[in-house]
């Protein structure tokens, strides 16, 4: 099996890795770049499948530098900087330039620092 996917392309690679993370039924399932190299059929799936199984009590913790997707799959969102929680909330809290800021290091302005 290793070696057929290997010749697949990344995209596919991809849908492979997501469909035995779905099909294992997990209790807390953790995804970096779930929808990276897939098309967009495939991301729509996979989006509305991850918020499925948030909606039946599973855990997700998801990991993405695209914001969209962060904002439209996530309740709570956590900002990691050189190994530390920076900020959290919700993921209406900051801006896609604040979130940027605190991504790279930067701080907020006062009446937002409360939140970071």
């Amino acid at each position: 099996m290793q070696e057929r996917c290997s010749a697949l392309s990344g995209g596919n690679q991809q849908k492979v890795v997501i469909a035995r993370v779905f099909s294992e039924n997990p209790d807390v399932i953790i995804v970096a770049q779930p929808t990276r190299g897939v098309d967009v059929g495939a991301m729509e799936y996979i989006h509305h499948r991850l918020l499925d199984l948030r909606d039946s009590g599973k855990s997700i913790l998801l990991i993405s530098a695209d914001l969209d997707e962060v904002r439209s799959l996530s309740d709570r969102l956590a900002v990691i900087y050189g190994g530390r929680i920076v900020a959290e909330g919700k993921p209406d809290t900051w801006s896609d330039m604040e979130i940027g800021l605190l991504m790279t290091g930067g701080s907020l302005a006062p009446e937002k620092e409360g939140t970071a």
